[in-house]
């Protein structure tokens, strides 16, 4: 890694090369988003630019996960060059039952106010039971994709309280997109759960109206 950075960490003395590394290591590392108050980098905007550089040489990006949390994510530019690619593509059993803790854990209390609109954090967890009942997937297939969803990061299973068999919610990897990856996800989320509704509706307008002035022709 020192050789990767060696050109961008040249001009700064030995304790902003150690605050730099420091923090390039938890924002890349740490399975939850870091408070900037622990790292000078992720505080002080000149450290943060040249920590932005340094993500940027592996094809990552700085992710403000919380007014004064941070995180990496992949640049969108990198991220649909690996969506277009079918090794990286999950299972077609895990996606779908991915999208079931998405809708019933975010999109449907959002929808009923009780979510902000721009987190992934829920107090609303999506019911095994109701995730048996929903999936067409039988419950073997069902709970396996659930492990394989957990040990990537993209769900995260929790109790709503003592005595609460609880359920699952977003996992840790949804803090680590970009402002426009998860606009994305939203939107998907919203046909998803509601194709039929006037935000769907005018998502499908907007994104046929993108592509329009997108087409050369």
């Amino acid at each position: 890694m020192s050789d990767l950075f060696e050109g961008l960490l040249r001009p700064y003395d030995e304790r902003r090369r150690a605050e730099l590394v420091a923090a390039y290591m938890a924002v890349e590392h740490a399975a939850e988003p870091v408070p900037e108050v622990r790292f000078p980098a992720l505080r002080e905007p000149a450290l943060r630019r040249a920590l932005e550089e340094m993500l940027a040489l592996t094809g990552r990006t700085l992710v403000r996960a919380a007014p004064k949390e941070w995180t990496s994510g992949y640049r969108d530019d990198v991220h649909a060059a690996l969506a277009a690619d079918p090794s990286c593509t999950p299972p077609a059993e895990d996606r779908a039952v991915l999208t079931l803790v998405l809708v019933h854990s975010v999109a449907i209390p959002r929808a009923a106010g009780l979510l902000g609109e721009d987190t992934w954090r829920s107090a609303h967890p999506a019911g095994a039971d109701e995730l048996r009942r929903r999936s067409q997937l039988p419950v073997g297939e069902l709970d396996a994709a659930l492990r394989r969803l957990r040990a990537a990061g993209l769900v995260t299973q929790v109790k709503a309280g003592a005595g609460d068999a609880g359920g699952y919610v977003p996992g840790p990897q949804f803090h680590r997109l970009t402002p426009a990856a998860r606009r994305r996800l939203q939107e998907e989320l919203i046909l998803a759960a509601g194709p039929d509704s006037p935000l769907a509706a005018a998502v499908r307008t907007r994104r046929a109206a993108e592509a329009q002035q997108g087409d050369p022709a």
